[in-house]
């Protein structure tokens, strides 16, 4: 998003830009409540304690860091003299914090630097998909998208 040159239509792409975080927020804190509804699937028995603990480390990690990033985002467009605060321009966002050029920048910085963190939590993530399903071939992918049991003789 800083990588966007000064242009008169800078503020249009931030505005969606932060239309696209409340989203994320909102759908979000809407997982973690089917979440807490829904239990997850059980981990294989077999499945060493060391990567169970890392499992839930990394979840409890993706979904903190997200909340994270779009609440910093939230507070950065309030700091801003100039909030996103119209939501695609339907309404407008009640902003959490007020108008304030250092701490926007603060927010900001702060937003970006958890923007990578979480970028790179995405990546180990994708990693432990992809160690999962080609080299122990224990089915844990398949159990988060099966609409039933998945069975561990295929």
């Amino acid at each position: 998003m800083n990588h966007v040159p000064a242009r008169a239509d800078k503020f249009f792409y931030r505005s969606i830009h932060a239309d696209i975080g409340y989203l994320v927020l909102l759908l979000t804190a809407l997982r973690l409540v089917w979440r807490g509804l829904n239990p997850t699937p059980a981990l294989p028995a077999d499945m060493p304690s060391w990567q169970r603990i890392a499992a839930r480390v990394s979840h409890g990690a993706l979904y903190a860091v997200t909340i994270l990033v779009a609440m910093l985002g939230w507070a950065h467009s309030g700091a801003r003299a100039q909030d996103y605060s119209d939501f695609f321009g339907l309404f407008h966002v009640p902003q959490i914090t007020s108008p304030d050029k250092a701490a926007a920048d603060a927010f900001e910085h702060r937003h970006i630097f958890f923007a990578y963190v979480l970028l790179a939590l995405i990546v180990l993530h994708l990693a432990a998909v992809a160690f999962h399903h080609f080299v122990k071939r224990d089915h844990v992918a398949a159990r988060m998208v099966a609409t039933s049991e998945v069975d561990p003789a295929r």
